[in-house]
């Protein structure tokens, strides 16, 4: 907000230079205005000098000058100007300018940081996706999580937003989770059988073949493969959405993998390729001429038994995104999906589509530690750690602030000791808890009668104190600093503003007084401590996690 009003005002005294001939409008839309890293070098800079003198071949510092001048017969905003270094010019905010922040946040509550910069474009995140062979591990947690809260991110910035899961029912995998079923369902009849090669060992499948037996007995002892498919997909899907559901995750649409078969849509993707002399046969297989996109090697997608390798149903899954009219597509994958993505986004354009328009996060491993030392185990199911294994030991809340504590490109390590902390060493307690301590400020002030005043009558010029300050500029940087996220598809910057903006919080009230023996001091502190308080809980619904009014 604030940050926007001196752009405008920077935009304003780079056209006078233009219509006074000080430069050209070369530069035009290319210059920021950002945050400096250090102190001491202005509450914002902006490189337009260093931009312009780039556009013009001149010297940076004189445009400097020039710019200083310009920006210093505009008294409304501005305390005063520097040069720094080869030509940045330093930004000195108004102490009063600051307060101004708490009118918008107070008049919009709850929407305080929502824009419309998406212009409600048609956006898909697909995620999770997992091959419903299993309950939900922790590395498809943090890819739920990712997935969910980059689409909580797009709808807080305007964009009409579509969370999908594909849902991969077709192929050998599910073939041999129907005989793993099978094998459990007969041994438990105490019937001979023969476990499959590569079969799914985890105890999930004895719970799913006991309640089979409860229900029906040994009637589908002769049954063919195709039940045990059937209800073994059932149960563990049914298993995986109860966990979504549990960590506040929900789906506007499932696509089923069997449907692109069912439709032709496999076939389809082949002939086209066949039609463009993009597929060929060779060694009984049909290959795609990926190597006419870049790649180092044509790719096999149709194997000499008949069966599509797992990138042509991909492909024209991905295609089916673009016929639906989505105009950005968001993909969440596990970091083992590393060497799929290149072969989809060529077969994406070898069909004519621009593959651009995919964009694809990968999103590392998750470590999970103990004392020290990481946990390998589970103590219910196979030989991983699930989802809801994590949450009934730390909550949803820590789940998912953790999980969001890392870009997604960086391994995880989740310390189960620390998660589990009630303490503000823990960053979830951490922030929560200032949450919780200005409710409790605001109850305090209730009970020795102690009143919020209306912004039209309090006077904002009270609050002088240096953590006052960065209180208000950091709350001056949520709109921003949501839009940026969204944008870029990064929610680890939440967390890291919610960090910031709790820890700002805390310094100050250990170091001051809000409710004082001075009324109107006390009134005017009691408005920040609302406007922070009001932010963090945006903050904190905006990535999934609840704002505790008691801790």
């Amino acid at each position: 907000m604030i940050r926007s009003q001196l752009k405008e005002l920077v935009d304003h005294c780079f056209s006078q230079g233009v219509e006074q001939g000080f430069w050209t409008d070369a530069a035009a839309g290319l210059y920021n205005v950002e945050v400096p890293r250090h102190e001491g070098q202005g509450d914002y800079a902006t490189n337009l000098a260093l931009v312009v003198a780039g556009k013009e071949k001149c010297n940076p510092r004189e445009v400097a000058g020039k710019l200083v001048e310009l920006l210093k017969t505009d008294g409304s905003m501005l305390d005063k100007v520097e040069i720094a270094g080869p030509g940045f010019v330093n930004l000195f905010l108004k102490p009063s300018i600051w307060s101004s922040v708490l009118a918008p946040i107070d008049e919009q509550s709850e929407r305080f940081g929502l824009t419309n910069i998406g212009n409600n474009m048609k956006v898909m995140v697909e995620f999770v996706s997992a091959n419903p062979t299993g309950p939900l591990s922790v590395g498809h947690g943090r890819g739920a999580i990712l997935g969910d809260t980059i689409a909580r991110l797009l709808e807080a910035t305007g964009y009409n937003v579509t969370r999908e899961y594909y849902f991969n029912d077709a192929g050998r995998q599910m073939r041999v989770l129907g005989g793993s079923l099978q094998a459990r369902y007969l041994e438990l009849l105490g019937l001979a059988n023969e476990f499959p090669e590569d079969g799914y060992q985890g105890d999930y499948l004895y719970e799913i073949a006991r309640a089979m037996i409860d229900e029906v007995g040994d009637e589908y002892k002769d049954a063919d493969l195709d039940l045990f498919r059937k209800r073994a997909q059932d149960a563990i899907f049914a298993d995986i959405d109860a966990t979504l559901k549990r960590i506040g995750i929900t789906f506007d649409s499932y696509y089923n993998e069997h449907t692109l078969y069912e439709e032709g849509l496999i076939d389809d993707v082949v002939t086209k390729l066949r039609a463009k002399g993009l597929a060929y046969e060779k060694d009984d297989a049909t290959w795609f001429k990926s190597t006419e996109f870049g790649q180092e090697q044509d790719r096999v997608i149709i194997k000499s038994t008949g069966e599509p390798t797992y990138r042509l149903p991909d492909i024209a899954y991905h295609r089916e995104k673009f016929r639906r009219g989505f105009e950005w597509m968001i993909d969440i994958f596990g970091a083992d999906h590393i060497a799929t993505v290149p072969d989809v986004m060529a077969g994406v354009e070898a069909l004519g589509y621009d593959n651009s328009k995919i964009k694809v996060i990968l999103h590392q491993f998750v470590t999970l530690l103990r004392d020290g030392h990481q946990v390998k185990m589970s103590t219910r199911k196979a030989t991983f750690v699930t989802v809801d294994e994590l949450v009934d030991e730390v909550g949803t809340d820590v789940l998912r602030f953790f999980f969001l504590m890392r870009k997604p490109d960086s391994q995880l390590e989740f310390d189960l000791e620390l998660a589990t902390a009630q303490s503000q060493e823990n960053p979830v307690y951490y922030v929560q808890y200032g949450h919780a301590r200005l409710c409790s400020i605001e109850r305090m002030a209730a009970d020795k009668g102690v009143s919020i005043p209306e912004l039209a009558t309090a006077d904002l010029d009270r609050l002088q104190e240096p953590e006052e300050y960065q209180l208000l500029k950091t709350l001056a940087d949520y709109r921003a600093m949501v839009a940026g996220a969204a944008r870029d598809l990064a929610p680890h910057r939440v967390i890291f503003y919610l960090l910031e903006l709790a820890g700002h919080f805390h310094s100050y009230y250990n170091k001051h007084k809000v409710i004082t023996d001075d009324q109107q001091l006390s009134g005017v502190r009691l408005r920040l401590c609302k406007g922070v308080k009001t932010v963090l809980a945006n903050g904190l619904h905006l990535v999934g996690l609840t704002a505790p009014d008691k801790m």
